[in-house]
């Protein structure tokens, strides 16, 4: 089963590709403790708010949203336990 993290990125919102409209992040994960690091990670990230776990691919209106799908292999960081945690690896 696949799991998504979903989450709106605060910092990437408003402007770039996502100009005008918010940006939203969502990580694709092979199993639920893997959605559980990424979800803990992006918790510990001030810039991350309204993160969620679901096991639908979420789909967002692309005239209010610029939606990015990543995985381990573009941002394997945030696949490591409390990366972003003050003190983590």
């Amino acid at each position: 089963m696949v799991y998504y993290v979903s989450m709106t990125d605060k910092f990437m919102s408003g402007w770039g590709r996502a100009k005008n409209k918010i940006n939203k992040l969502v990580f694709e994960c092979d199993t639920y403790q893997e959605a559980e690091i990424v979800y803990n990670n992006a918790i510990n990230r001030k810039d991350q708010k309204h993160v969620n776990i679901c096991i639908n691919k979420p789909y967002y209106n692309p005239n209010r949203y610029y939606t990015q799908f990543k995985d381990k292999k573009i941002y394997p960081s945030w696949y490591k336990p409390n990366f972003f945690k003050k003190g983590g690896a």
